[in-house]
């Protein structure tokens, strides 16, 4: 039903969602996904090595980047 309630509004058809569109979106999410881990590990381990080179305690850079 609409914001407006009104009979005069047609009800929506529902739209029948393609299986193979619903695969290839399931597919693309995953492959972002995986790109996204990889460059946050990429950053987390970039930081935490300058860190390390800094003089850093481990134990404060491990606190400090939330791990």
């Amino acid at each position: 039903m609409s914001v407006i309630d009104c009979d005069y509004l047609p009800e929506p058809e529902p739209v029948k969602f393609p299986p193979e569109l619903a695969l290839l979106i399931i597919r693309k999410a995953s492959a972002m996904a995986v790109a996204f881990e990889e460059q946050a590990l990429d950053q987390l381990t970039k930081d935490a090595r300058r860190a390390l080179s800094r003089g850093t305690e481990p134990r404060w850079a491990i606190r400090e980047m939330r791990l």
